[in-house]
């Protein structure tokens, strides 16, 4: 029902909102050098690799050290020590960001091109958050759970504070959403994943 569930929502919101990504490629490509869509290759079921798609948010050619320095803090700490911006636990004011790429950050729109590993079976609808295998090096063994199904497009961590959460909170929602699951968890993220990003949004 899960996999049934995951190609007949994404199928028809992919045939649906084809016009709008379309729109989104083109902003991309014209507003800053590079490629539209942003390749890169995540961890999935069982830490099998995938080739994972993103509308690209920054510029070409950059270091993600300052991003590997800051997500290792936060992976190696409880959190109360990592700088916190606005309430939030994220990297603020990385200049690699594009001025498109920011907004497409904050709306989540930059994840869309993810409808098309879903359809592939590489991900599902609800699920972890697909991380990198250097990432996944630095997690605790009770993390190791959240691989025991397919990174999802949205999740429980989402709805659930996302960028309020420290990484261990997150990781623990991720988990928690493991030994849970069903297809009304999932239904009911999916309800609460849209009025959860618009407050974000909003913010």
């Amino acid at each position: 029902m899960k996999r049934t569930l995951d190609l007949v929502i994404a199928g028809v919101a992919l045939l649906l909102i084809s016009p709008f990504l379309a729109a989104i490629w083109l902003a991309v490509r014209f507003t800053s050098p590079g490629p539209a869509v942003f390749k890169q290759e995540r961890l999935g079921l069982r830490r099998t690799p995938f080739t994972m798609y993103k509308f690209r948010s920054m510029t070409t050619g950059n270091s993600d050290e300052a991003h590997r320095a800051y997500v290792s803090k936060m992976l190696t700490s409880d959190g109360s020590d990592t700088e916190r911006v606005n309430g939030l636990y994220k990297l603020d004011g990385d200049p690699r960001v594009t001025r498109l790429g920011a907004w497409l950050r904050k709306t989540s729109l930059d994840e869309l091109p993810q409808l098309f590993n879903i359809v592939k079976g590489e991900m599902s609808l609800v699920g972890p958050r697909p991380v990198l295998d250097w990432e996944a090096e630095l997690f605790k063994p009770e993390a190791m759970a959240r691989f025991d199904t397919r990174p999802g497009l949205t999740g429980l961590w989402q709805v659930s504070g996302r960028n309020l959460l420290t990484m261990p909170q997150a990781l623990a929602l991720d988990v928690e959403y493991v030994r849970r699951q069903s297809l009304w968890l999932d239904l009911s993220i999916l309800a609460r994943t849209l009025p959860a990003q618009m407050r974000r949004g909003a913010a």
